[in-house]
């Protein structure tokens, strides 16, 4: 990280023992342990907003007439599913 801020974290005691010691198991920072948190965090939160605004634009009509048109070409030998 280049560009950084501070700021001051109050974490419950018991939280902060265990992000600790989980920080000394991975060998990292108790910093670097909890920024990488953070931004797991806010991939999750994302990528979780990013599926509910495509669900809000699907066309189950669309998907349903897709999955049952007719034509087409049949599957090619290898891509059989292995059991």
């Amino acid at each position: 990280m280049t560009d950084t801020s501070t700021y001051p974290l109050r974490l419950p005691r018991s939280v902060k023992a265990a992000a600790e010691q989980l920080a000394r198991d991975e060998g990292i920072s108790l910093n670097q342990l909890v920024a990488t948190a953070v931004a797991e965090k806010l991939a999750v939160m994302r990528t979780a907003a990013f599926f509910a605004e495509r669900r809000e634009r699907a066309d189950p009509a669309a998907l349903r007439a897709l999955l049952t048109r007719q034509g087409g070409v049949p599957p090619r030998e290898g891509d059989e599913i292995a059991e």
